[in-house]
């Protein structure tokens, strides 16, 4: 099989977009994808200080590496949540990508930090793990771009996770997530920092071939407490019908952009915004998860 750009060698093959590529050439596929999405969705410029989310694993070091070789001004953000090994190793790729690549980061460990025991946290207020998680980092990752003078988060978001996370937003017709669903998130308060997704056209296997043929090292090990998790089972789903029939993903996604979404942000209303009575972040409430969390971490503390 010959590269459908040049006639060497294929390396990959692209069946939602019936191509196959060499090494070069695929890579200068990835680069083009990743360009046009910041371009077109207005994500950055090359004047804005962009603070990359970066969990170790392929997606995000993928975007880590990339926005770095572009040129952009970047920092890079993880997030030890405490999980064992597993928090461990993340956070070694990340340091080892940033003492090789001479690349800022920001590390932050919600256990020394804050106490926060995500399992504990969770039996406590019988709540899903991922759900507790998703909320401390999201404060985390704004504030520290709001504290540090950042014009934009970046997170590696990519075609599948976006579709899953839109399937299940269907399924239980969440009309208010539905609403905001998008690979630009724009501020829509003075302490809320414009969040993006570059990654969001390109797939799981897209990235890791990308990190692969650069040789960027990245973690391949799965957060033990997702076990169970409902994204899980609609990325099966997923995957099923894009075997029979590639580019439904692509497709489900980039179509509910242009025609669905207009309609969901028009029936949503406006959310009151409000800044937390005890640390000041943004939050629809008196107080805020975060410090909610943070106040029963405490307790059981003392």
């Amino acid at each position: 099989m010959r590269c459908r750009r040049c006639g060497e060698k294929a390396e990959i093959s692209l069946k939602r977009h019936n191509a196959i590529f060499c090494i070069n050439c695929f890579q200068v596929y990835y680069s083009n994808q990743v360009l046009r999405n910041i371009k077109r969705e207005k994500m950055f410029n090359t004047d804005d200080r962009i603070l990359v989310v970066v969990s170790g694993g392929k997606d995000s070091m993928a975007l880590w590496y990339i926005l770095l070789k572009m040129g952009y001004n970047v920092t890079g953000m993880h997030i030890n949540v405490g999980i064992g090994e597993y928090s461990a190793r993340s956070q070694e790729v990340v340091e080892h990508f940033s003492q090789k690549h001479n690349a800022p980061v920001i590390i932050k460990n919600t256990e020394k930090e804050f106490n926060f025991n995500i399992l504990d946290l969770a039996r406590q207020l019988k709540r899903s793990t991922c759900s507790i998680c998703g909320a401390i980092k999201r404060y985390l990752f704004n504030k520290v771009a709001l504290d540090e003078g950042f014009d934009v988060v970046a997170t590696g978001h990519n075609l599948d996770d976006e579709a899953a996370t839109l399937l299940g937003n269907v399924l239980s017709w969440q009309e208010g997530y539905l609403a905001k669903q998008s690979p630009v998130l724009p501020s829509t308060h003075p302490k809320l920092v414009k969040k993006v997704k570059p990654l969001y056209t390109l797939t799981e296997k897209e990235n890791l071939a990308y990190v692969t043929y650069n040789g960027i090292e990245f973690f391949q090990g799965k957060c033990p407490l997702a076990v169970g998790a409902s994204s899980i089972l609609y990325k099966e789903v997923l995957n099923r019908l894009e075997e029979e029939s590639p580019g439904t993903k692509q497709r489900f996604l980039i179509n509910f952009y242009k025609k669905g979404r207009n309609y969901f942000e028009k029936e949503s209303g406006t959310v009151q915004l409000k800044e937390c009575s005890l640390c000041g972040q943004v939050t629809t409430a008196e107080v805020c998860s975060f410090c909610r969390l943070r106040k029963i971490a405490e307790r059981k503390e003392n």
